[in-house]
């Protein structure tokens, strides 16, 4: 299982937000060219960028930081916040990040999610934030009444690269990802999943990798690693041990 650090870019500035409010914000550096430098230094094989302001407003007031993060990295980024166009992303994907991730056209223009997908094929990603399984929209600002699982199951036949679900009720907590959400989800999905949401420890992150033979591919850690909670070094390295064991025990258990 792959572990994503993420970047939340508000005006310019890392940030964590508490289960996405606005209001709760924690600040943790000025200086997102030289954090994501250091996740990449730290091990990270894909590094996870949301534009807090472009998701609230739909404006890219952080572009300049995300062309000076691809120019700077050597390994794929992901970026999400405010896509609401074919301009905006086919803008962000001139920058040279690698996947888009679109979360509030899923909803309101699931036609255009399907027209990227087949024009950039491997490079869409949906992002399903829910809270209390239902999907919210617009930097998570406006609830609506689509239920979760009908969003995944309806993307099923859209040739998408895969699905972010975040726990809305869990994100920037630290208190444990929502196991049973994240299993409903990928049980219903035909592409990979990342979960996202609530990690706040390694124990966290070993409660999810009885969740990858199902489909769940990575997890996004933020708060937790900007908190020292988890170092990211140590848990790439832990789950990379935790799979071998496993292949031991099988290769045991066989002969």
């Amino acid at each position: 299982m792959e572990i994503i650090p993420a970047i939340d870019l508000l005006n310019g500035n890392c940030v964590r937000l508490n289960k996405g409010d606005y209001s709760q914000v924690t600040k943790f550096s000025d200086d997102p060219v030289s954090q994501a430098l250091f996740w990449q230094e730290e091990g990270a094989r894909r590094l996870h960028l949301v534009d807090l302001d472009g998701a609230k407003t739909g404006e890219p007031i952080n572009d300049e930081n995300v062309k000076a993060i691809t120019k700077a990295l050597d390994i794929p980024i992901q970026i999400g916040g405010g896509i609401r166009s074919s301009k905006r992303a086919e803008d962000l994907l001139a920058y040279g990040v690698s996947k888009v991730i679109l979360g509030t056209v899923a909803i309101e223009e699931p036609n255009l999610v399907k027209e990227l997908a087949k024009k950039y094929p491997g490079r869409i990603i949906v992002g399903i934030d829910a809270k209390n399984g239902k999907v919210a929209t617009r930097g998570w600002l406006k609830k609506s009444n689509i239920d979760a699982i009908e969003l995944v199951k309806s993307l099923n036949e859209i040739d998408i690269d895969g699905i972010i679900a975040t726990d809305i009720d869990t994100d920037g907590t630290l208190k444990g990802p929502n196991l049973e959400a994240m299993r409903q989800i990928s049980t219903n999905s035909k592409v990979p999943l990342i979960a996202s949401g609530g990690v706040g420890s390694m124990a966290d992150l070993m409660s999810l990798l009885p969740l990858e033979e199902l489909g769940v591919k990575g997890v996004i850690v933020g708060r937790a690693l900007y908190d020292g909670a988890i170092n990211l070094k140590e848990a790439i390295n832990a789950i990379g041990e935790n799979r071998m064991q496993d292949v031991t025990n099988l290769n045991s258990f066989i002969s």
